[in-house]
């Protein structure tokens, strides 16, 4: 029976080939690691951050659960002259129609967010359509205003998901500040982290329930205003037609 020695160098160089295999072929919220890092021209990608000079950003706050804070916010909003985008989820406007009206009412953009918050990279392209067609329908019965932005729910996305988007005239939205305050952080600890990472074109992550977003959006607005920001919505800042996104999440101008 024939014996074959394998050398070490020569094993190592199959195994870490193995390895890299199996990360490159790893969905990464929806798009492959190999996408990401070789940067493949068939990638689609939302818009994360816009291409500007000027001192403008984006505040968003995702709506799925719940709504005792989602009035404060707009009172804060308000007091500090700055307007804003709420993502909802189709079953947080359903039960909060009220509120969803009051959003309406004082001057504040409306996108969706999904119909019932699933992981729409799973979906096929008839769900797909389905979870959008019903949130919108949802929120423009409430505002009788048409819906431009989505934002697919966990970030997650894939091509499948974004080609549906734009062929319902939706732009996909992502962001490049994320406040994590769904992690409990202290209005402190919030307000940092978006001072830290702030940058002409940011779009802002927030979420209208986090426990502590009426401590911290003072902060940040304050803060952001002390440093020659504006604070405005995602269609303020946010260009939807004439554009190009490139595989970083930025979106220029091509006009």
């Amino acid at each position: 029976m024939p014996f074959y020695v394998i050398k070490s160098r020569t094993l190592k160089i199959c195994l870490a080939v193995i390895i890299v295999s199996i990360l490159l072929a790893v969905s990464i919220d929806g798009v492959s690691a190999a996408q990401v890092y070789f940067g493949y021209p068939n990638r689609k990608v939302p818009v994360y951050y816009v291409q500007t000079e000027e001192k403008r950003v984006a505040i968003s706050f995702d709506a799925a659960w719940g709504a005792d804070k989602t009035e404060g916010i707009m009172e804060i909003l308000k007091e500090h002259g700055c307007n804003g985008t709420f993502f909802l989820v189709g079953f947080w406007t359903d039960k909060y129609q009220d509120i969803v009206k009051k959003i309406d009412e004082n001057g504040f953009e409306i996108g969706t967010h999904s119909n019932t918050h699933p992981d729409m990279t799973k979906l096929s392209k008839e769900a797909i359509k389905g979870e959008l067609e019903t949130s919108i329908k949802l929120i423009t019965d409430i505002t009788g205003k048409s819906v431009k932005f989505f934002r697919p729910p966990y970030g997650a996305y894939n091509n499948n998901l974004l080609d549906v988007a734009e062929e319902m005239g939706l732009v996909s939205i992502q962001w490049d500040v994320d406040t994590l305050d769904w992690k409990g952080l202290s209005g402190n600890e919030i307000c940092t982290r978006v001072m830290d990472n702030i940058r002409p074109g940011s779009i802002i992550l927030c979420h209208n329930n986090s426990d502590h977003i009426l401590d911290a959006l003072p902060m940040m607005l304050e803060r952001l205003k002390q440093q020659g920001y504006t604070v405005g919505s995602i269609g303020e800042l946010v260009m939807t037609e004439n554009f190009e996104i490139d595989r970083n999440g930025m979106q220029k101008s091509v006009a």
